[in-house]
């Protein structure tokens, strides 16, 4: 089994630690490395190449909004969960812009941990409805969406629409009855189309649009 490589990022001993701990009794996931702040997670992520960096949001020195666009540069590839203990907090939506995958309280219970780290490390995005509404009731004169080619076409909309509701590709191939590669290929095409950088953007908007209601 390929384990997932995790980085921790987080100021507070005791919250990494604990972090830590919890990861370790996982067969799927191996914690690489821990920092306190994001100057020396830029650097461990030089020498671990992680597959995942669970980054808090505030941090001393170098924050997590500082941070992302230098990971980035090192790792373009990289997934970032973001931590922090603020569900309103405007600089949430800054982490997303950047490329964050996804958001996670510290209070979120253990599974909600485990499943987050998973989920974006398979690509997909971890941010919470309820969360993604406050932190789109934040943004001051959002932009339009802008289409660099053809309009989204039906089967890209309800794409789309089941991504802000939090389905995997895998869950959208059983609701469209296609095959896996082709949601894939759908999701592509409207991260290309809109000008998004990745899914949990994707969901921000289509949320924001008033397309992402539930069936």
């Amino acid at each position: 089994m390929t384990k997932i490589r995790v980085l921790l990022v987080e100021d507070e001993s005791i919250v990494r630690e604990g972090v830590a701990a919890i990861l370790s009794y996982q067969s799927d996931i191996e914690v690489v490395g821990q920092a306190k702040d994001g100057i020396e997670a830029v650097e461990l992520v030089k020498q671990t190449r992680p597959d995942v960096v669970l980054l808090d949001l505030m941090m001393p020195r170098q924050d997590g909004i500082q941070t992302i666009p230098l990971l980035k540069e090192i790792m373009p590839e990289i997934h970032i969960l973001m931590l922090t203990s603020f569900a309103d907090n405007e600089r949430v939506y800054q982490a997303i812009k950047l490329g964050a995958e996804g958001y996670m309280l510290k209070d979120a219970t253990h599974e909600q941990l485990l499943q987050g780290i998973r989920d974006v490390a398979a690509g997909e995005a971890s941010i919470y409805p309820s969360i993604a509404l406050r932190v789109i009731r934040e943004i001051k004169n959002p932009p339009e969406l802008v289409y660099t080619t053809d309009p989204l076409t039906p089967r890209e909309l309800d794409t789309l629409r089941h991504i802000a509701n939090g389905l995997s590709n895998q869950e959208i191939a059983k609701k469209l009855y296609v095959q896996e590669r082709t949601v894939a290929k759908y999701v592509s095409s409207i991260l290309n189309k809109l000008q998004l950088a990745n899914r949990t953007q994707a969901a921000l908007y289509a949320v924001k649009r008033g397309i992402s209601t539930r069936e």
